[in-house]
């Protein structure tokens, strides 16, 4: 069997030296994958049975190196190695990939596999179009894979940080019915539309957030450095009667908020903890995302918003050919809450026992009428799947037509609670002076 030399880094980032038996070059780079290194460089042994004629005269020149090893000059890496594999791994501080990103490598995926592109080369076009970054990494590690003969979804099956169970059995129902580039497809259509909702809802957050965060940093500075000096004028002036008890409520509000700031500076963050640290337990879990769909106006958006997820999850499932039971359980941990995730196992272990899937929706206290009726007619026509996206659609519609609303109704709420804040304060640091004036008449 041929012998073939060989330079890699190991799993700490040395490099290594020696010698390994195969049969092909190929079947040399799987055996040092499996001993944990990195290939940078296979050579065929000078005077092996594969070495060729030139390498032989170049190390009868040279001579072998000390101990036995390969040839001091070793010869460069023959063209058939993966220009993948001569490239050291960069050092990357990202840790994660966002959804832009991988919505447009979804898009831009589909695009070459649609023109007919390979998929090793089309793979190798898009690692070019990402910045180093975890990104970058992930599709040139899928790259060797595939070309080192592995399938596509197994490859991204690697690399469940980038693509979660939802992604990597979309395209295994693909390759198994021959139409991964349009499956590829309808998972850049639902990705593009699931990040254009987010981002919708985020945009539509952003100018309320940005103004109840002002307008609390600004009645803070005056609670804290104003309102105090009142409190000395007033106690000077010796008011007959006393304070009225608007004056006394605001001051007590000042002494309290001048005394426990740093209290009320970290409150969000103590907030955000604690209801990150209750979201461990499974139930703490549920009791949170249960609060959130009872909210007044933001639970119909989120209700709709994870409503729409499913069905839109679940359709696409089902067009790309995955079966109801294995779609139901991928969609458990891709909800984003919890009492969906506790109804849609239901349906799930409903489904099992062979019901339909209108019946146990119903009984779930989740769906609506709407959406179970739609189902329940997709059934008896044998087309669930596009009812599903004509309701995810529906709901997408009206989640947009909320969020607008809701931007709508917050501007002047705003407004007025702003105007009630600052006439409270006005008013009860008047009210003192009025009663000195009536006082002195």
């Amino acid at each position: 069997m041929p012998t073939y030399v060989f330079d890699a880094l190991d799993a700490q980032g040395k490099e290594i030296r020696s010698e390994i038996e195969a049969s092909s070059e190929r079947e040399a780079q799987e055996k040092i994958r499996a001993m944990k290194c990195y290939p940078t460089r296979i050579t065929a042994k000078a005077g092996g049975p594969t070495a060729p004629a030139a390498q032989k005269q170049q190390s009868g020149k040279q001579g072998p190196a000390k101990g036995g090893g390969p040839a001091a000059g070793a010869a460069p890496m023959p063209a058939g190695v993966p220009l993948a594999i001569q490239r050291k791994k960069s050092f990357s501080l990202s840790f994660r990939v966002s959804r832009k990103q991988l919505t447009q490598f979804t898009r831009q995926f589909a695009t070459l596999v649609n023109a007919g592109l390979p998929l090793v080369k089309g793979l190798d076009v898009l690692q070019n179009q990402f910045r180093p970054g975890l990104m970058k990494e992930t599709i040139v590690d899928v790259r060797e894979d595939v070309e080192g003969g592995s399938a596509l979804s197994d490859a991204l099956a690697k690399h469940p940080r980038v693509f979660d169970r939802l992604y990597v059995s979309m395209v295994k129902a693909g390759e198994a019915g021959g139409v991964l580039d349009t499956i590829l497809n309808r998972l850049a259509d639902y990705m593009e539309k699931e990040q254009r909702l987010r981002s919708k809802i985020i945009g539509a957050m952003v100018y309320p957030a940005a103004v109840i965060t002002i307008a609390a940093g600004i009645l803070a500075l005056i609670m804290i450095y104003i309102i105090p000096k009142f409190q000395d004028m007033f106690k000077e002036m010796n008011i007959p009667g006393g304070l009225p008890a608007p004056t006394k409520l605001l001051l007590a509000i000042a002494t309290t908020m001048k005394d426990f700031w740093y209290l009320i500076v970290f409150l969000p963050v103590i907030i955000y903890a604690l209801v990150k640290i209750i979201g461990m337990n499974p139930r703490g879990r549920y009791i949170i995302d249960l609060v959130k769909l009872k909210a007044p106006v933001f639970g119909i958006i989120i209700s709709k918003s994870s409503i729409s997820r499913f069905c839109r999850t679940l359709g696409t499932l089902l067009q790309s050919g995955v079966p109801i039971i294995d779609a139901l359980g991928i969609i458990k941990n891709t909800t984003g809450n919890a009492v969906v995730t506790k109804a849609v196992e239901g349906v799930h272990s409903s489904i099992r026992e062979g019901d339909n899937i209108a019946d146990p929706l119903r009984h779930s206290g989740v769906f609506d009428d709407l959406v179970v009726n739609m189902i329940k007619v997709g059934e008896e026509t044998g087309e669930v799947d596009k009812m599903l996206i004509k309701i995810a659609d529906t709901y997408d519609s009206e989640v947009d037509a909320l969020v607008g609303g809701l931007m709508s109704l917050l501007e002047p709420i705003l407004i007025v609670g702003l105007g009630v804040t600052v006439g409270f304060i006005v008013v009860s640091l008047f009210l003192p002076l009025i009663t000195i004036m009536e006082k002195l008449k």
